[in-house]
């Protein structure tokens, strides 16, 4: 019987999220799983992140701790999971199975997946009012937030039309806020959100 380790050559994680580099094999009767090591080799330079053998589960590299594990009670499934993706986690990942069969002779095998980091463009943003409404009196306080998601950092900036078809920049807060309100400020405002 054959064992081979399945998973793709390459991978692409979102920054600040999490990814999980598949590796699995489908368990055969008189082979047991001895070790299960992941390695990279990465800017930082290389070695192996996570070890599991008789004695249990073993995170290698502390720039990993806290950050990985690989599925419990899931036979087959080595795949390493990693939490809170850092751009220098980029690198060649390996993943290397050991199994031992009924002479005792042990077989190995591994694969490597390529991971790529990559940061998320910002979206469209949306603008949330203060209070529901945007019909306000005269002298009462207001506020419109602009929000947007993708990869921080985020900057926003606030617009308002003028009756020339132009637009007149007003602040680069995500808050824009009004303490009392004239007849003067009614208009259209706009945000832009914008990152790296």
């Amino acid at each position: 019987a054959f064992l081979d380790l399945s998973g793709p050559s390459e991978i692409r994680g979102v920054w600040k999220e999490s990814i999980t580099l598949p590796c699995a094999y489908v368990p055969v009767e008189d082979l047991v799983q001895q070790t299960l090591i992941w390695t990279v080799v990465h800017d930082k330079g290389s070695g192996a992140i996570f070890r599991r053998d008789g004695s249990g589960d073993h995170v290698l590299l502390s720039e990993y701790r806290d950050r990985v594990s690989i599925p419990k009670d899931a036979p087959g499934n080595v795949s390493l999971l990693i939490l809170d993706l850092e751009i220098s986690d980029r690198g060649t990942y390996t993943c290397q199975v050991t199994w031992r069969d009924n002479n005792n002779s042990l077989i190995a095998k591994e694969i490597t997946t390529k991971l790529e980091v990559v940061k998320v463009a910002a979206t469209k943003p949306i603008i949330r009012a203060g209070e529901p409404g945007l019909t306000v009196p005269a002298g009462a306080s207001t506020s419109l937030t602009c929000e947007a998601s993708g990869s921080p950092p985020i900057s926003y900036r606030w617009f308002r039309s003028t009756p020339a078809g132009k637009a007149m920049f007003l602040s680069s807060e995500a808050e824009l806020a009004w303490h009392s309100l004239r007849p003067s400020d009614s208009g259209t405002y706009f945000c832009e959100a914008e990152n790296r």
